[in-house]
């Protein structure tokens, strides 16, 4: 496994895991769900785990939280030179400066954030967040996530800008486009780490532009989703007939869900629920609505048809 030194635009890269909240009837934070859920990514062998994503239901959580969920994957992570971000994104500017302040001390391999979401920010203004940002948090690097829901979507020329700024932007998250937007990216990957959606990584990567994914795919299942990554660097052919048979598997039993309203954060726990190699559950935190989990069987069903390569016996 990989130490956690900090990340650079050239060693951010593969398939990361997203810790998932484990939530209980009563609304709290299962915390020894979520040890066993850090303890079997670390066991996945991914490239990273990341924290307080949307799928981390950030959102939701109090700032004492916060610390205890950071708290807990750090040392767990430190234990087990297992590399890890922690997600300090929050609706409100001064709390991310906040966030980032009260867990400097974990030394992540780089935080993420997302730009300010209530009063969308100008060009100029995402400029003097993020250098703040940077300041705040150096020597450890940033990562931007800028997911398709945000109030201020960025472009391929205003990511360009953006890292022309502020060397410390080691990476972006973001959703990825059509063969148009590839080229107008492509400049701008030997000098970030692109990474884009779990389910388009082998696209992504085979047009040089993708480093790597935050990845909704190693949701279902993290020790696929790593195998998957390794297959893109010796046989894209073939990694390229996986990824189509992982977007037929979303299209006919996910995406129904994502159209009947249902969040990212519920389709992400759904497909854990699937993939069955933790017990996160599908319930989400107040006031989102979660998929129940009668839904589950056929899904998995469905999973175990489509993708039976994905189901292996864990760790295998």
């Amino acid at each position: 496994m990989a130490d956690n030194k900090h990340l650079t635009a050239t060693s951010c890269r593969g398939n990361w895991g997203t810790l998932l909240l484990p939530i209980n009837e009563d609304d709290s934070i299962d915390f020894l769900r979520l040890s066993d859920e850090i303890d079997l990514l670390i066991a996945a062998r991914v490239d990273g785990i990341y924290s307080n994503g949307t799928a981390g239901e950030f959102h939701t959580q109090t700032e004492d939280e916060f610390d205890r969920v950071n708290q807990l994957l750090a040392k767990k992570c430190h234990a087990g030179g297992m590399r890890f971000q922690i997600g300090a994104s929050h609706l409100v500017p001064i709390t991310m400066v906040e966030r980032i302040r009260r867990t400097k001390h974990l030394n992540p391999a780089a935080f993420q954030v997302i730009l300010p979401d209530w009063v969308r920010v100008a060009e100029q203004e995402a400029i003097d967040f993020l250098v703040r940002i940077a300041e705040e948090a150096s020597p450890i690097p940033i990562v931007l996530y800028n997911p398709p829901h945000a109030k201020n979507v960025l472009q391929p020329e205003q990511y360009h800008a953006l890292v022309e700024k502020i060397p410390d932007l080691v990476s972006i998250k973001l959703l990825d486009g059509d063969g148009s937007w590839y080229n107008r990216m492509k400049p701008l990957a030997d000098k970030t780490a692109i990474f884009v959606p779990g389910h388009h990584l082998a696209t992504g990567v085979s047009k040089g532009v993708a480093r790597g994914a935050y990845s909704n795919v190693a949701c279902l299942n993290p020790w696929a989703a790593q195998r998957w990554w390794q297959l893109m660097q010796t046989d894209m052919e073939e990694a390229l007939a996986v990824e189509k048979l992982i977007q037929a598997f979303f299209s006919r039993y996910i995406v129904p869900f994502a159209e009947q309203g249902y969040s990212n954060p519920a389709l992400d726990k759904l497909l854990a629920a699937v993939g069955n190699w933790t017990d996160v559950g599908t319930r989400l935190r107040w006031p989102y609505r979660w998929i129940p989990a009668a839904e589950v069987p056929d899904v998995r069903q469905g999973a175990h048809e489509i993708l039976p390569i994905w189901f292996f016996e864990a760790g295998t």
